[in-house]
């Protein structure tokens, strides 16, 4: 009772006159270092939760993070090939303007892989007027010619083949030749030319138009190596393609003068030579 009624007392005088502050001040300092002992596991547990669950967000943040960088890096790799199809389809575009003839743009679908047959498989048919013996062309020069037709796509035997032959003629004076393929990418020889045959090195050849089935003036290459052996009965004139042969996706196939869709141009019977 005593105590109850000291507290009463205290109470009282402290509520009414504030003679009790700096006694409640300097209890205060006293608690302090106990009060902070006991809130200390739970400041420490607090902590630590808000640790591991920031490094938790962060962790998650950071996979987000790298999956969305890895989404970017593809799509802006399908934009830089987007932006390779556009260039090359603005030089097509630009070749169609220059050929003059009647053009289809044709996506290339498949590669031949056989090391001695040189064809690929265009996205065009027959519907799409598509013809055998029709020529292929890219921003650069003459592909090839069309060796068989579907309704939905077609065979073409590219220049390089060594079943394709195609009468050329040299810019700088007029000779005609027979530009053979060699078989490889890169490769096409004039044949039959005689040791005494003016040719050099970096000559421009260009269709001659002759067989009826090219038009005249398509750049086919350039001479890359002129070698004269008088043991030989004909000098080796190489020949380097002027189109990219495996670097195209999208080609051209042309109407020459006076054909028009589906029309067969006047050819021999063996579509895989070009004479």
């Amino acid at each position: 009772m005593a105590f109850v009624l000291a507290s009463l007392v205290l109470m009282t005088v402290d509520h009414r006159y504030r003679h009790l502050e700096v006694v409640r001040a300097g209890l205060s300092v006293l608690v302090l270092p106990l009060q902070l002992a006991v809130n200390a596991p739970f400041q420490l547990a607090q902590w630590a939760s808000d640790r591991l669950a920031t490094r938790r967000s962060l962790m998650d943040e950071n996979a987000r993070l790298r999956a969305e960088r890895l989404l970017i890096d593809a799509r802006l790799g399908r934009f830089s090939d987007l932006e390779a199809e556009n260039r090359r389809l603005r030089e097509l575009l630009d070749s169609s303007s220059r050929v003059g003839e009647r053009v289809l743009v044709a996506e290339v679908m498949a590669v031949d892989m056989d090391p001695f047959s040189h064809k690929i498989l265009l996205n065009r048919g027959s519907r799409d007027g598509a013809f055998l013996g029709q020529p292929l062309i890219d921003a650069n020069g003459v592909m090839g010619q069309v060796v068989h037709v579907t309704p939905f796509s077609s065979t073409a035997l590219l220049v390089t083949d060594p079943n394709h032959a195609l009468p050329v003629q040299v810019t700088r004076n007029g000779l005609r030749a027979i530009a053979i393929g060699r078989g490889v990418s890169s490769g096409l020889e004039l044949a039959h030319m005689p040791l005494n045959a003016d040719v050099r090195v970096d000559d421009l050849v260009v269709t001659s138009g002759l067989d009826g089935r090219f038009p005249s003036g398509y750049p086919v290459g350039r001479v890359s190596q002129v070698r004269l052996d008088t043991g030989r009965p004909f000098a080796e004139v190489r020949v380097e393609p002027s189109a990219h042969m495996e670097r195209n996706r999208e080609v051209l196939l042309v109407w020459g003068a006076g054909q028009g869709p589906g029309e067969v141009a006047r050819t021999p019977a063996n579509p895989g030579k070009g004479l």
